[in-house]
């Protein structure tokens, strides 16, 4: 096991001091979260309309996606007009709006799964089974009970749950990943290449880990998502696949060119220039940059001796910067190396203001769909100097 090396107790807040506040706030989060979706599902706002209707959010796309696969025609995912009509039929009305089906075929496995459900009960499957994933990985990464609190009180778990959402998912894959990958780096290279399903969260971990000389893990999940993918093809053919490619072009088209999900909706750099207006060439070009630096950044950090919990927060907020297709469900990831700092804290003392800075992190996260801005930028921005802050401390020691 490679020694990890640790800071000398910082001289601001304790650990004793705010260990119990934060328990608190998580706490008073998870309870107003369950207040305000037991209300909505009473006003008829969540889940269910007040006709009785199941209510179509981001989950259609799934169970739509898992359907037409579970028919034969899993390709046809990929056509917008006849996904729209799975989805109307998921429902069992036509809505306004449509849920894209972007990912690759592989996700396809859990999806046919929860068609197998009708809509409004394979939703709740789906919560029921990767908000506890979610969970336990930030559990297990700060290491203490009061966790559980902190968890479920963070504000992405909000937007997931009404929204039903893939955040848990990716949350839980990748914070296993750094969990794992000191003493079992296969199972870590595992849950990696199940991140796969989110391919732009790739971008960084090849580099960082080979240059980190991490190869059970890159073979681990190399394999994995080979397997995977070999796996999908055999199921459903390789004209998914086909589909799949011809359909993140259009998705790319339709995102970034034209906007019509919503510019202020993507919470990336490239997002907020294309919402301030910036063309689509200073938009990649300034994204492009931020990729650059992030990799140069998170490669030089893990070359370093300073301690795994700060290389792996790094890691993954970088992997949040570097991406131009991010939105606010998926900022259940940001938990992870919130969750990274948090154990840092507890263990070794809160630096002055890092409280503050974990405050104004969830409050960007949280006002999101009240503002018409691309919020949770800064939220990461915040994060990433938090941890810049950190690694300079612990290298100058």
């Amino acid at each position: 096991m490679t020694m990890i090396a640790r800071e000398a107790r910082p001289s601001g807040s304790q650990p004793a001091d705010l260990a119990g506040r934060l328990e608190l706030i998580g706490f008073a989060c998870t309870v107003a979260y369950l207040v305000f979706l037991t209300g909505a599902a009473v006003q008829g706002y969540w889940l269910i309309d007040p006709a009785g209707r199941p209510i179509a959010n981001d989950f259609v796309n799934v169970w739509a996606a898992g359907r037409l696969a579970l028919d034969g025609h899993p390709a046809a995912a990929y056509d917008w007009t006849i996904h729209k009509q799975a989805e109307n039929a998921a429902v069992g009305y036509a809505f306004d709006g449509y849920y894209n089906w972007n990912y690759p075929p592989t996700f396809l496995f859990p999806a046919a799964l929860l068609a197998l459900l009708p809509f409004v009960p394979a939703a709740l499957t789906w919560l029921a089974l990767t908000l506890p994933a979610y969970v336990a990985a930030l559990r297990a990464i700060i290491g203490q009970r009061s966790a559980v609190f902190l968890a479920c009180g963070f504000p992405a778990v909000m937007w997931n749950l009404s929204a039903g959402q893939n955040g848990f998912v990716s949350a839980a894959l990748m914070g296993g990943t750094f969990l794992f990958m000191e003493r079992r780096p296969l199972v870590s290279g595992l849950l990696l290449g199940l991140l796969t399903y989110k391919p732009h969260f790739g971008i960084l971990f090849p580099l960082v880990l080979a240059l980190d000389g991490r190869w059970r893990v890159i073979a681990a999940a190399t394999l994995t998502a080979i397997t995977i993918a070999l796996l999908s093809w055999f199921v459903f053919g390789a004209e998914g696949w086909r589909a799949f490619i011809d359909s993140v072009l259009l998705t790319g088209t339709v995102v970034f060119a034209e906007g019509r999900a919503g510019l202020n909706k993507l919470q990336s750099l490239f997002g907020l220039v294309r919402w301030l207006g910036g063309g689509m060439t200073i938009a990649w070009t300034l994204h492009a940059a931020l990729l650059v630096a992030c990799a140069v950044a998170a490669s030089l950090l893990w070359r370093t001796r300073t301690a795994f919990e700060i290389k792996a927060a790094a890691l993954a907020t970088a992997t949040l910067l570097a991406t131009p297709y991010l939105y606010i469900y998926d900022f259940a990831v940001l938990a992870v190396p919130i969750a990274f700092l948090i154990r840092l804290g507890l263990q070794d003392g809160f630096l002055p203001y890092e409280f503050a800075g974990l405050v104004a992190t969830c409050l960007l996260i949280l006002v999101f769909p009240f503002c018409d801005a691309p919020t949770g930028l800064f939220a990461v921005v915040i994060v990433a100097l938090m941890i810049a802050r950190r690694a300079a401390r612990g290298l100058s020691l």
